[in-house]
């Protein structure tokens, strides 16, 4: 009897555990409060939670290549496209983006990953926003500590039997919820990725 009251309490500590990290990185996405209009700093949050999924992807997949056909086809595209997996070039990878946060020019890397990530994916034509962080003149500060906290999500399913999906589109929801609680209705119209874009289903959902 005591060994079957412990299994309640450890799927309680675990769903603790992941609305701590959820609310961890809504703080530090909050802190960008200040250096843009929270209108805007949703995008921003989105857009790098959609490149480290992408980039934990693109790694899973690469070490799937090598293991199956050897390092001579890791850089090219059908391979990834195959499998439902964007193909990145190197400074299009979280990896990259990661390493060089604390860089004063990071905002123009970001907007170069995303570009990359679009040039070299079709079906993403014209999804991606253009040179958006350099607009938005980012206290680039901040955006590394962004950076650095969406660094500890793992987007790739876990011991937990728990998906891609389930673990991106949790923080997906999460925030989406705390957006709108923050604008309220008639914020204004704003385009956002839905959670299929995260699944690699490539749409642009209209939300208000």
């Amino acid at each position: 009897m005591d060994a079957a009251s412990k299994k309640p309490a450890t799927k309680k500590a675990a769903k603790k555990t992941q609305v701590g990290f959820e609310e961890s990185l809504w703080d530090a996405a909050n802190k960008l409060r200040g250096s843009v209009e929270s209108a805007e700093y949703k995008h921003i949050v989105l857009s790098l939670i959609f490149l480290k999924f992408i980039s934990d992807k693109f790694e899973a997949r690469k070490k799937a290549i090598i293991a199956e056909y050897g390092d001579e086809y890791i850089d090219m595209v059908d391979f990834y496209a195959m499998d439902n997996v964007f193909y990145l070039p190197e400074d299009a990878r979280w990896s990259y983006i990661q390493a060089n946060a604390k860089q004063g020019d990071i905002a123009v890397k970001i907007d170069t990953a995303l570009h990359a990530v679009e040039k070299n994916n079709k079906s993403l034509a014209g999804a991606l926003p253009d040179n958006y962080f350099s607009r938005l003149g980012l206290d680039a500060s901040k955006l590394s500590a962004l950076i650095d906290t969406i660094n500890n999500i793992d987007t790739i399913a876990n011991q937990n039997e728990k998906t891609e999906e389930d673990l991106v589109g949790r923080v997906y929801e999460y925030f989406l919820g705390k957006f709108a609680a923050s604008e309220g209705k008639g914020g204004g119209e704003f385009y956002i990725m839905s959670s299929s874009f995260f699944t690699n289903e490539c749409h642009l959902h209209k939300a208000a």
